[in-house]
């Protein structure tokens, strides 16, 4: 594994500061540019491992994407699609909870969602909201929140015990001053204006709960079947190349092959040249 990808991941049970972590680490790249080739081979290779997972349907892959506001996870979702086969893969965003949702355990709206052998599914945003967003605005009692980690983590083994799934979850790392100036980019570029909502400024305010709240997300769900990456992701390119490498590391790893055919090679052949022959003496 290269070094920068051991300095990314979270080890489990290892505790994070995020203030020893530099959001502005682009590894041995100087630039976009520099980096391109690299970041256009990733993609190549992301085409070729859906497509084995796709076709060998023994596996699944879940990337879950999280991050403070304006962190980029769109970002890397537009960047993997680039790569994908839409056929084999679907994102899901995981916003405020509809009424049903609240009326059942805050895991049942994420399970359906979970990708099915040969399937990729992206979360943008996901379960991690209910020891994040619920935990900085109160939304619930301590005493129910510090519970889900633990059933976060046996859900997340229930996945990659029982169906093959890969879990890879990225936490896009930006600083504050890089958040405000995404905002100021949003407000300034016409195409981008949509993306204002009133609570950019207003969660703000709650910065370091936020990352007192990852912190502890990071340092108690980051498993061997589930860990976390810390992704600095200040420079947009180096968030897509980091993504897309270890995504590729982890399909690796999984050693798929293309399965043997269904039917018989020579009857299909034989079926093939009667059919040329027929359409050629019309």
């Amino acid at each position: 594994m290269p070094n920068f990808l051991k300095k990314l991941i979270v080890k489990p049970g290892a505790k994070v500061r995020l203030r020893d972590i530099d959001p502005d680490y682009h590894g041995h790249h100087e630039s976009k540019e520099h980096a391109l080739p690299d970041i256009q081979s990733h993609v190549q290779r992301m085409d070729e491992l859906q497509y084995l997972m796709y076709a060998e349907k023994k596996h699944s892959l879940l990337i879950i994407l999280q991050g403070i506001d304006a962190a980029g996870k769109d970002g890397v979702i537009r960047h993997l699609l680039t790569g994908m086969n839409p056929e084999g893969c679907r994102v899901t965003g995981f916003k405020h909870p509809t009424e049903q949702e609240l009326d059942h355990d805050f895991l049942w709206r994420v399970h359906p969602h979970a990708p099915g052998k040969g399937q990729v599914a992206i979360f943008n945003r996901s379960h991690y909201e209910d020891v994040l967003v619920v935990r900085v605005h109160e939304l619930a009692p301590k005493a129910v929140w510090s519970r889900r980690y633990d059933q976060i983590n046996n859900f997340e083994e229930q996945l990659a015990t029982e169906n093959n799934t890969t879990i890879l979850k990225f936490f896009l790392y930006i600083s504050k001053e890089e958040q405000l100036e995404r905002f100021k980019q949003r407000l300034d570029d016409p195409a981008r204006q949509w993306k204002i909502s009133d609570s950019d400024y207003a969660e703000r305010k709650y910065w370091d709960a936020y990352i007192k709240a990852f912190e502890d997300v990071l340092h108690k769900t980051s498993t061997d079947v589930a860990p976390w990456y810390v992704i600095p992701a200040n420079h947009k390119w180096f968030r897509d190349l980091a993504v897309s490498h270890i995504i590729n590391r982890a399909l690796e790893d999984l050693k798929m092959k293309l399965p043997k055919p269904t039917v018989n090679l020579d009857d299909i052949r034989r079926q093939y040249h009667k059919a040329k022959a027929a359409a050629k003496a019309s």
